[in-house]
């Protein structure tokens, strides 16, 4: 009969295998942790993300050409102040307590603005429809210096040129209305700066009109039944801008040809658009968020100049209200929508 093994060997095979299993347990969390954490971009938006469908699909493949893919290996904290620019500097004081890598600020100089008073440290990608030197963002705009860089998609400085294009649009026209939304101070003061000159040059009087809600736009529209415009310029507003279903049908309603700041508005019925390609701009963006998370600094980046500028007309709108359009300015359409 073979002799039993003593106890003491079972318990220490025991011990032996309780050893190893709690080792094996242990590797995965180990690798775990020599893995380095997911970068985190904050993206500050005064507007809904209904309105910036397009802008998000710019900025992801920015980011997909720096080799960041949301999700994958970088986390996007989106923060939406659903057009109440009073609540963006509690949700960019939200992004810097988490805190986050990078801010995006996006809709208007208002986000901006709420980003640089949160923080000085955390950089920070702005868009801009002007200088962001006149803005107070930067220094320069080869050197940006401090913690902010971005694009300047220059729209606001198209002023003079776009009106030049609503006038060949419409040659009758003597007087046009300029919509523009008063919260946006520093918008307007700047649109008017260029917009007025410009005017005078062509013979047109300027009518000015002010709406900074839904409710005040129709009031707007309304208004032009007594005092009738013979053109519309909507002017460069974030808030326009995610209003532009209920700006486009308004025109068509009351008849009034209009021209716009985004291929957007073309897009969803308006007559004519020109400015900066904005999908473009905001994967420029993603583009310079994605070399931040590589080490680059705000400071050193260059402030990108856009460079891309789209006419867009929408021929069917122009039949709808009647208006014969130049071949000259089909021809130099980037786009008829037929």
């Amino acid at each position: 009969m073979p002799t039993p093994e003593p106890r003491g060997g079972d318990m220490r095979r025991r011990e032996f295998f309780g050893v190893l299993s709690g080792a094996a347990a242990a590797w995965p969390l180990a690798a775990r942790a020599q893995q380095p954490a997911m970068p985190v971009i904050g993206f500050l938006d005064s507007r809904t993300p209904e309105g910036v469908t397009e802008r998000l699909r710019g900025f992801r493949q920015g980011l997909k050409e720096t080799g960041y893919v949301e999700g994958e290996n970088v986390t996007i904290v989106y923060r939406w102040a659903e057009n109440q620019v009073n609540r963006l500097p509690a949700l960019a004081a939200d992004l810097v307590h988490r805190p986050v890598d990078v801010i995006v600020s996006s809709g208007g100089p208002a986000p901006t603005f709420a980003a640089k008073s949160a923080t000085t440290t955390i950089p920070i990608v702005f868009s801009a429809a002007e200088d962001p030197v006149k803005r107070g963002f930067v220094a320069s705009l080869a050197q940006p210096g401090g913690n902010l860089t971005g694009v300047n998609f220059i729209n606001l400085e198209l002023a003079a040129k776009t009106l030049e294009l609503l006038r060949e649009l419409v040659p009758a026209a003597a007087r046009v209305a300029v919509l523009v939304n008063p919260v946006s101070a520093m918008t307007t003061e700047s649109t008017l700066v260029d917009i007025e000159p410009a005017a005078r040059t062509l013979g047109l009087q300027i009518q000015i009109a002010h709406a900074s809600t839904s409710r005040e736009i129709d009031v707007a529209f309304a208004a032009f039944e007594q005092n009738r415009p013979d053109a519309l310029f909507v002017n460069v507003d974030p808030f326009l801008n995610a209003r532009r279903v209920q700006l486009v049908l308004l025109a068509g309603y009351y008849r009034i040809p209009a021209i716009y700041s985004g291929r957007e508005f073309a897009e969803a019925g308006g007559l004519m658009s020109y400015g900066s390609d904005i999908t473009d701009a905001y994967r420029q963006k993603g583009m310079y968020v994605g070399r931040i998370l590589k080490g680059s600094k705000p400071a050193d980046m260059p402030i990108v100049q856009s460079t891309k500028f789209e006419l867009v007309i929408n021929a069917q709108t122009a039949r709808m209200l009647h208006l014969a359009v130049s071949s000259s300015l089909l021809a130099r359409a980037d786009e008829v929508i037929e």
